[in-house]
């Protein structure tokens, strides 16, 4: 990991009309660096991921993505400059094999022409598409369809599928929501492993304290449209203010009462 920011975001602004669902948020994140963006609903995230992706355009403020201005730029441009994302809601064809599904994306990352859902497959881009099932712990399910996976099983392959363009930044929209318990430690384990080793930059919206407490380097917690932690996580879960408006810990509020008054 750098010091060099990869992504730059200066006083950030998005309004709905009268709403205000970001002001001046200004962040700097190194390359390599895994990043938690934590809040509760409504309380700026997403709004925050979409802008920098390009599904929202921003009020005011700019974004800088390896030190090019990307204020605004669509979603398929970011990708090509090197930024992608997921969705909470997996984006996979839910009637192809997991392998089908990898093929496609591969076919449109490496503009391999053929039509989406029959690409052209040649021996490297078959080698490619076992390499990459083999990294996010998916051979056994290969020719399984979608549709027939495990919530856990059908993310990975969505954010194997968001990779396969070799992007330098992945953000992540609630990678282990709708998992079972039982699978969220070794969804993001594979998950996390695969990115460290290509030295993919991640950013990721979480509700699970426990995945941010164990996965990330950094906490961007935020309320009401603004960053009101910027910290690691061992300090930011323990900030009042976080406590209180984040994580809903009413002790914190209470302990503030009490040291008021004593």
């Amino acid at each position: 990991m750098t010091d060099a920011p990869i992504l730059s975001v200066k006083d950030l602004q998005k309004s709905f009309g009268a709403v205000t669902a970001a002001k001046d948020i200004n962040v700097d994140i190194p390359a390599g660096q895994v990043v938690g963006v934590i809040g509760a609903n409504g309380a700026g995230k997403t709004t925050f991921v979409n802008m920098v992706t390009g599904y929202l355009k921003p009020s005011g403020g700019t974004i800088r993505f390896l030190d090019r201005d990307i204020t605004g730029i669509a979603p398929r441009l970011a990708v090509h400059q090197g930024l992608t994302r997921s969705f909470q809601v997996s984006q996979v064809f839910m009637t192809l094999s997991v392998r089908h599904n990898l093929l496609s994306a591969l076919a449109l990352a490496r503009r391999k022409g053929g039509a989406l859902l029959r690409p052209i497959a040649g021996p490297e881009l078959l080698a490619e598409c076992d390499a990459i099932m083999a990294r996010y712990g998916l051979t056994d399910v290969a020719e399984h369809e979608a549709s027939a996976l495990s919530q856990g099983s059908r993310k990975l392959l969505d954010i194997a599928m968001a990779v396969v363009s070799g992007p330098r930044m992945l953000l992540l929209d609630e990678p282990t929501s709708g998992v079972a318990a039982e699978e969220k430690f070794a969804i993001m384990d594979t998950v996390m492993s695969a990115l460290k080793a290509s030295g993919t930059t991640v950013l990721f919206i979480e509700h699970d304290m426990e995945i941010v407490e164990r996965y990330v380097d950094r906490v961007l917690a935020f309320f009401s449209g603004e960053v009101i932690c910027d910290a690691p996580p061992a300090r930011a879960l323990i900030d009042p203010k976080v406590r209180e408006l984040v994580i809903g810990d009413t002790r914190a509020q209470t302990g503030q009462a009490e040291a008021a008054y004593a």
